[in-house]
């Protein structure tokens, strides 16, 4: 590399000595910005994670609605296009404001029946405790078009939810339940969940998927305005 009159930098490779300590005190200033940054404790109960349950790479498939909420709901947070996979938990994670409060939008990269290991991953990096992260996931015993709120309890045979449970410890986790509708014989669940909405049911999905959204952000800002959450 050869340097010129305005390179800033000697025939030697060496920078003049009053540029080099301007380099060093930016360098400093920057980094201890970002460690301030990273050291600042947030205001506790003022992040969520939000987890959308379904096996990655199976999009429009009744299992993996949970995963369009998600998707809706990155998209009415303006950060649709700000997903980034995270290898450590194996998810695509992105981050975006809600208030005062911060969501952590999550979809896992493993299979629904190991969901849990990706969610109880990002909550231990993000220093979150199990009533703080909600479960988006694929409710058979309601038909399509249903939501219901649950705090806590048992998975109620749902696979992802088991494994959320038991990779976590905790049954606390708030879950977004959304009606699939039941087939009408048990042999036919497998093909039901893991088979794409119908023709008529796609056009009730765009509706179904604002409700959810809507009824998530309204219960996370109530719950962002009350008592702090976790540790």
């Amino acid at each position: 590399m050869t340097s010129g009159p305005g390179s800033g930098v000697n025939r030697g490779g060496m920078a003049p000595p009053g540029l080099l300590r301007s380099w060093l005190g930016q360098s400093r200033a920057m980094s201890l910005a970002m460690s301030r940054c990273v050291l600042e404790p947030r205001p506790p109960g003022k992040r969520w994670l939000v987890a959308g349950l379904g096996n990655p790479g199976l999009p429009g498939t009744r299992h993996s609605v949970g995963m369009a909420v998600l998707g809706q709901l990155a998209r009415r947070l303006g950060v649709a296009e700000s997903w980034a996979r995270d290898p450590r938990c194996a998810a695509d994670l992105a981050l975006a404001p809600l208030g005062d409060a911060q969501l952590v939008l999550l979809r896992p990269r493993r299979l629904m029946n190991s969901n849990g290991r990706s969610v109880a991953r990002a909550a231990e990096l993000f220093g979150l405790t199990a009533d703080a992260v909600y479960l988006v996931h694929d409710e058979l015993d309601k038909p399509l078009g249903k939501l219901a709120l649950k705090l806590g309890g048992s998975a109620r045979g749902h696979n992802g939810v088991r494994s959320c449970i038991s990779c976590l410890n905790s049954s606390a986790m708030p879950r977004l339940r959304v009606g699939i509708g039941r087939p009408a014989t048990a042999d036919a669940v497998q093909a039901h969940v893991l088979g794409r909405f119908s023709p008529a049911e796609q056009e009730l999905l765009p509706l179904l998927l604002d409700r959810a959204t809507d009824l998530l952000l309204d219960h996370i800002r109530e719950r962002s305005q009350g008592p702090a959450v976790g540790p």
